[in-house]
């Protein structure tokens, strides 16, 4: 019986994704925009109502996270022992991280100057004040810094500032250690909420196959096939770059645990098309922990890693950042200096952590950068039309990323079931 449950939604998944796609061309083009690019009320309306289940789909799931990211993180920090356990984990998995980090903005910076992109574009300078409606008011490096701690673990939570989460949560797992005995009861109580949590992701994952497919609709029907054909080499490009990744992520993941890397990925099929369809790697949390321990990761691995995962390793985002922000340079004939580029790398190292693997977090990040290395950052509206397709290959790769750093992680521990 358990078997055949993911394969159903795997199948229900499929389903919605296609009937979305279809549903949401035939809205754009038997409501089309007038000549003079007034949408029809109608359509409008069809596409609030269809965001509607999307909304109440991701909200759900943001609902989880906090407690989920809290219980599992404690409970991992404290099952590890102590802090000396703490430590060796924590650098082996931050080792992976950075790496993983370098290799995903190093590729992207290699393919955008290799493809060259944005040289067809022949744009002029914008006035240096133009607005993109992103805000990046936050991403200086001190406000970056300060914003890691939190003020108050309630303001984390209810805000879901997964980073923050997770720093009170290691300080918090590290002190349930250290108290010894008395600390039992703190763990044997967050590991129930934890298995809750868990089973509150089994009701709310019912929903996903019509969150895909409403999610699928709103993004056909708002664009059409259109706006795929006008950016086709581009995200062809930029897709390529993401295979490659997927190839290497993979490849390491193929030395580590040989054969066994195809059944790990027949268990991340469904969180990977989640991720890809709902343009969120947060989304996919709770199922993605529950499938890394059904592969036979411990619970204390997979508790401690996967959480800093979400906040340090989301290889996807990383590799569309130094693509995208040379991108934009391109496009407005704007030469950038190998040491140039060199320095928005390792700038991109540090400004990436803690954002959140969510719709157009990127793009905040994005800014920023372009703004620090005086390119204007009007060239972002280049790019947040095709956001929304380009997002959910990052996603999908975000997912992949987290999975395989868990897994090697649990391999150089030794705590991988075999």
């Amino acid at each position: 019986m358990s078997k055949n449950k993911p394969n159903r939604l795997t199948l229900w998944i499929f389903i919605g994704l296609f009937a979305g796609g279809l549903l949401g061309y035939l809205l754009h083009v038997s409501l089309p925009a007038s000549l003079d690019g007034i949408v029809d009320p109608r359509l409008s309306n069809a596409i609030e109502g269809l965001s509607v289940v999307t909304d109440i789909f991701l909200r759900l799931i943001k609902m989880i996270i906090a407690p989920l990211v809290f219980s599992t993180l404690v409970v991992g920090v404290a099952k590890l022992g102590d802090l000396s356990s703490v430590g060796r984990i924590g650098g082996k998995t931050m080792l992976w991280f950075i790496t993983a980090s370098f290799i995903s903005l190093f590729l992207g910076l290699v393919l955008v100057n290799l493809f060259e992109p944005g040289s067809a574009m022949n744009l002029e300078l914008p006035p240096v004040n133009a607005e993109t409606g992103i805000d990046k008011a936050s991403l200086t490096l001190k406000s970056f810094v300060t914003h890691i701690f939190p003020k108050s673990v309630i303001e984390a939570m209810a805000n879901n500032e997964i980073l923050q989460i997770v720093i009170f949560s290691l300080l918090f797992g590290a002190a349930t250690a250290a108290i010894g005995e008395r600390g039992e009861p703190i763990i044997k109580a967050l590991d129930a909420v934890g298995h809750a949590m868990l089973k509150v992701t089994t009701f709310v994952m019912k929903l996903a196959p019509l969150a895909v497919f409403a999610a699928i609709a709103v993004m056909m029907a708002k664009s059409g096939p259109s706006i795929i054909g006008k950016y086709i080499i581009f995200i062809s490009e930029f897709y390529l770059g993401l295979l490659l990744l997927w190839l290497i992520l993979l490849g390491a993941g193929y030395a580590l645990i040989k054969k066994r890397l195809f059944t790990l990925l027949h268990r991340l099929r469904d969180s990977i098309i989640l991720a890809f369809s709902t343009t969120s790697s947060e989304a996919v949390f709770p199922k993605l922990l529950e499938e890394l321990e059904r592969f036979g990761c411990k619970n204390r691995i997979v508790s401690f890693v996967l959480p800093l995962g979400y906040s340090f390793n989301l290889d996807g985002s990383m590799m569309y950042m130094t693509f995208a922000s040379v991108f934009i340079a391109q496009s407005y004939g704007i030469d950038m200096a190998l040491g140039e580029q060199m320095l928005m790398l390792l700038t991109l190292m540090i400004t990436s952590k803690g954002i959140a693997g969510v719709p157009r977090a990127s793009l905040v990040v994005i800014a920023g950068t372009l703004s620090a290395f005086n390119i204007p950052e009007a060239g972002l509206l280049l790019l947040l039309g095709i956001d929304h397709i380009l997002d959910m290959g990052r996603s999908a790769t975000n997912v992949i990323g987290n999975a395989v750093a868990t897994v090697a992680v649990s391999k150089w521990e030794k705590s991988l079931d075999h």
